[in-house]
């Protein structure tokens, strides 16, 4: 028998919780011979989230809620519920259910043959256009100069062996990207395909605003690739080049035709890219000093404020 813990991140999904638990049930009803927990973090949920998950704990024994504090991201609910999780295997899954819990069915094989962490890569998503558009290019970039080995399509489902959670939790780092963390580890998970359901709009709206994509698109970047770096120090030496090389034409435009190159409007052209390109520059690095400085504070990456429900037997192993 195996003990299996499912980590689910919560926020504002008051209306996909209670759907969700009886999918992770049906998981467990397929899988008899395992000994299943389900832990939902919320998040900092400002909805009736917490709520809907203390009525749903109060009759299923093997679910457990962690409220944190405030909210602090999805990456770090989901490894303050690796931090709890007490199974031999944990898998985490997003609250929306656009991914279905079912391919568990199939990662549990995967994971019974040997393989350490197992990944659910998206084949196809029914999302709108630009969501798509952006998450292709996102991933295209990330594989391109980051890690090589993250699926086309990117992944937000996986399942990982105790030893990798302890891992993961042990791994005192802030603003961290955990997907790509899983693969940086490099213990070579197996990858099962599955395609992401669209939205229902009994959900709701996502959470997963400009801003939140954003940051988390450059939080990837900077934990896992220097390129922004190398990118802005290329751009300067190119812009440097071109500087050097116009100097050089004007200086033999004057010595040789003895003529002036007059223009206001260039002058101030070159003088707004070359500051614009020292700006950028300046605001790359700028974003890995930020990070370095959150490192160097040493603040915890969450703050759990209570944990409720969680009578079931895998909690005296």
């Amino acid at each position: 028998m195996s003990r299996v813990s499912i980590v689910v991140p919560v926020f504002h999904n008051e209306t996909s919780v209670e759907p969700l638990l009886s999918e992770l049930q049906l998981l467990a009803a397929n899988n008899p011979t395992d000994e299943f927990e389900f832990i939902f973090v919320d998040d900092g949920s400002r909805d009736r989230s917490l709520s809907k998950l203390e009525s749903l704990a109060a009759t299923e024994t093997r679910m457990r809620v962690v409220k944190l504090s405030r909210n602090f991201g999805s990456n770090a609910a989901i490894t303050a519920g690796l931090s709890l999780a007490k199974g031999d295997v944990v898998g985490a899954i997003a609250a929306d259910l656009q991914d279905p819990p079912s391919v568990f069915n199939e990662m549990l094989v995967r994971w019974r043959a040997g393989n350490r962490a197992v990944i659910a890569a998206r084949a196809d998503r029914s999302d709108p256009p630009l969501t798509i558009f952006f998450a292709s290019l996102f991933y295209r970039l990330f594989r391109r100069f980051a890690l090589p080995a993250m699926p086309a399509n990117g992944f937000d489902l996986f399942l990982i062996d105790r030893k990798i959670a302890d891992i993961i939790t042990s791994i005192q780092e802030n603003n961290v990207y955990l997907m790509g963390l899983i693969l940086w580890l490099g213990f070579e998970p197996a990858v099962v395909s599955y395609d992401r359901r669209a939205r229902e709009a009994r959900f709701g709206r996502s959470m997963w605003t400009i801003t939140r994509k954003l940051k988390y698109f450059v939080d990837a970047f900077v934990a896992f690739s220097h390129f922004p770096v190398r990118a802005a120090s290329l751009l300067g030496l190119a812009i440097s080049t071109l500087g050097a090389s116009y100097a050089l034409f004007l200086v033999i435009l004057h010595f040789t035709f003895r003529q002036e190159v007059a223009g206001w409007t260039s002058l101030m052209v070159v003088l707004l890219i070359v500051s614009g390109a020292q700006l950028i520059t300046l605001g790359i690095i700028g974003e890995y000093l930020v990070r370095t400085l959150d490192e160097t504070r040493k603040r915890p990456r969450f703050i759990i404020d209570r944990v409720i429900g969680g009578a079931s037997r895998i909690d005296g192993a």
